[in-house]
């Protein structure tokens, strides 16, 4: 399968140190994180970034201290929470995704020059494919996800996608995820909630047009509400194909992606750079190098499916 697909997005805004300044004058440097989940159910990927600063001689409390704001899934609350973390004169921005990334840039241009500090901002995408372009990489739905729905689901003729159209990303995922789902033989639907209460319609729309597998975009407002996803369309008995584990830790079929865990522990090195003077937008844009199969047991079992030899000898991990 090919490793492809913009899955996670992590964005250092770095609101610039004074000369010299680094993590060894003493200073607890603040370090602001602008989610889009909560910090309980985003515990294990937060504990892998504070892992990464640990190891690299950070100690919580002494010189680094984390202000972590959620949106739980409501992009709206972006700005609101952006400004609360610029008041509290945080050093850095850690962020995932590309809603709270362009909010907390322009929480920090609409600062620069308050107090003396200047603000500096750049993006670092941790969902690439080896050798592809930062264009390239705006994809929803690679060759691994029909790859995956063919094996998992032979009879899959129409495929929904779960998808929030308010989010610019997905805007362009779809315009490719379409014409690609037609010419491998698909009649993809397209399933546009923007809102939680829209998501229950949208599920009923696509038994209504008989579809036999759902894929879920990264997003937001989706990831906030897995458990509920993916216990309405268990309820359907849709499948789901989704590039984060947390879908199927809740029950979701299987997934495909970065690993999480991985990334935000590999971002604490970017900000170690940061805080000791460089410039973000001086720093090399970094590919994923670890990814990660998941597939439910139960959940193939409870929708009649028969997992194939040729996926369980590619699985990273398989959830009785």
């Amino acid at each position: 399968m090919r490793r492809i697909g913009l899955v996670l997005t992590l964005s250092l805004m770095l609101a610039e140190p004074h000369a010299g300044e680094t993590q060894h004058t003493g200073k607890v440097y603040r370090i602001g994180v602008l989610e889009v989940v909560s910090e309980s159910s985003n515990r294990t990927n937060v504990n892998a970034f504070q892992q990464g600063l640990k190891e690299l001689g950070y100690i919580e409390g002494r010189n680094f201290a984390i202000e972590y704001r959620s949106a739980d899934g409501r992009a709206e609350r972006f700005p609101e929470l952006a400004r609360e973390l610029v008041g509290l004169k945080v050093d850095v921005f850690l962020t995932r995704g590309t809603p709270a990334a362009l909010v907390a840039k322009r929480a920090t241009e609409s600062n620069s020059n308050r107090d003396g500090v200047e603000w500096r901002s750049a993006q670092h995408w941790h969902s690439y494919e080896p050798g592809a372009s930062r264009e390239q990489c705006h994809r929803a739905e690679r060759p691994g996800d029909r790859q995956l729905l063919r094996e998992m689901v032979p009879q899959v003729k129409r495929v929904a996608f779960l998808f929030n159209m308010s989010n610019p990303v997905l805007q362009a995922q779809w315009k490719e995820a379409e014409p690609a789902a037609l010419s491998a033989g698909l009649r993809p639907q397209l399933l546009d909630v923007r809102t939680l209460r829209e998501l229950d319609p949208a599920f009923d729309a696509a038994v209504k047009q008989r579809a036999d597998a759902i894929i879920v975009g990264a997003d937001g407002l989706l990831q906030a509400h897995r458990a509920h996803i993916v216990e309405s369309l268990a309820q359907r008995h849709l499948p789901t194909i989704s590039r984060e584990k947390e879908f199927v830790d809740n029950g979701g079929l299987i997934s495909y992606g970065i690993h999480y865990a991985d990334s935000y522990r590999r971002a604490a090195v970017y900000v170690d750079k940061i805080l000791r003077g460089a410039k973000p937008a001086d720093l090399p844009i970094e590919q994923p190098t670890k990814f990660e199969l998941v597939i439910n047991f139960k959940t193939a079992k409870a929708l009649g499916l028969t997992i194939p030899q040729s996926i369980l000898v590619r699985a990273d991990e398989i959830i009785q």
